[in-house]
């Protein structure tokens, strides 16, 4: 009598692990499906001058989408990182045109190596303040980053009225020229901006699968309140977190401003929707403690293959805000179900066991 229940529960517990793993399998099977898709519906779309385009605006949204993996790992949220991209692309681009003017008759001007880690420090400092304000004065995820996009927009807008610094090639004799190369420039056949995100992206992974401080991000995660009575250091995990969101961010601002040659206030507009539909599409659980950078990437280039697919099918680009938006509520409403049948396969699994 004690067997036929076990018996009876073998073929069902085998059956949802199967379902299970191809839940976990369903970034790549996304990925497949939408190359497929767009080689037989849209024409030159495998070609290699296109791959390469897309590789690239692909690479804007997996720097972001790596960023805020980090910080939705935690339970957290950033919805600054579109306008930390706007205002570190006007500050790179104010650099380049005008320098820093001391008030004393005098003005600083910067190399093109120079001007980069300045600008990756303001967006790290920007991201400093989003996790000062969440962990030293309490206010939620949402409502500080929310709070900090209306600050940075705004900060960028003031930089220049509004208007747009044009045409940043620099002045050879000031030493700013080259800026050009960041976005547009090949190494091996391959655009710069690649190979930067290999190196993040391969540095980020290593963060989070080898190191304490990667334990510490999934373990606040997972629960902040156990973490903390284990000795983890829940406030600084969080604002790394959040100023490594603000690296990336400053990272796809420069790239921007140097493949287009000028500098705009809305650059970054909803690209934090990009990165959290990545993000959530690679497998990052949005309740916290469960993500891959690897995954993360995948789901970028299913994001990322999906607009570029859209665009030359010719559909609208209110129908890809619709297309996308669908895709992040499928992707919430799988990974749900994922919890819910890893928690029964386990179940079954002990009971088959006991």
């Amino acid at each position: 009598m004690t067997d036929i229940p076990a018996k009876a529960a073998a073929p069902t517990a085998s059956s949802g692990s199967l379902l299970l793993t191809v839940m976990k399998l369903r970034t790549f099977i996304a990925l497949i499906a939408v190359l497929v898709f767009f080689s037989i519906a849209a024409p030159n779309f495998l070609s290699a001058a296109n791959l390469i385009l897309m590789a690239k605006h692909v690479a804007l949204n997996a720097f972001l989408a790596m960023g805020m993996t980090f910080v939705i790992i935690t339970g957290g949220i950033d919805l600054s990182v579109g306008s930390i991209v706007g205002l570190c692309g006007m500050v790179a681009g104010y650099l380049v045109l005008n320098g820093i003017d001391l008030q004393i008759g005098y003005t600083i001007y910067f190399n093109v190596v120079e001007i980069a880690l300045i600008t990756l420090a303001v967006g790290i400092l920007i991201g400093a303040v989003n996790g000062l304000l969440i962990t030293r004065l309490n206010v939620a995820p949402f409502i500080a980053t929310l709070g900090v996009l209306y600050v940075s927009r705004g900060l960028a807008l003031l930089s220049s009225d509004g208007r747009t610094f044009p045409n940043l090639v620099g002045k050879r004799e000031l030493g700013t020229t080259g800026f050009g190369y960041l976005g547009a420039g090949k190494l091996l056949g391959l655009p710069v901006s690649i190979w930067i995100l290999i190196v993040v992206a391969l540095g980020a992974a290593y963060l989070a699968k080898y190191t304490p401080l990667g334990r510490h991000i999934f373990a606040v995660g997972g629960n902040e309140r156990a973490a903390r009575i284990s000795g983890v250091r829940v406030n600084m995990v969080k604002m790394f977190v959040y100023m490594f969101s603000g690296f990336c961010a400053a990272i796809v601002g420069l790239i921007i401003s140097s493949e287009l040659m000028a500098s705009h206030p809305a650059t970054g507009e909803s690209f934090e929707l990009n990165a959290i539909a990545a993000a959530v599409l690679g497998g990052t659980s949005m309740s916290g403690g469960r993500g891959t950078i690897g995954g993360t990437i995948v789901g970028a280039f299913v994001i990322g293959i999906l607009s570029d697919g859209l665009v030359m099918m010719g559909v609208s680009s209110f129908w890809q805000m619709v297309i996308k938006g669908l895709v992040i509520i499928v992707a919430v409403v799988v990974d749900q179900a994922q919890r819910r049948l890893q928690s029964r396969v386990t179940l079954m699994q002990m009971a088959k066991v006991g």
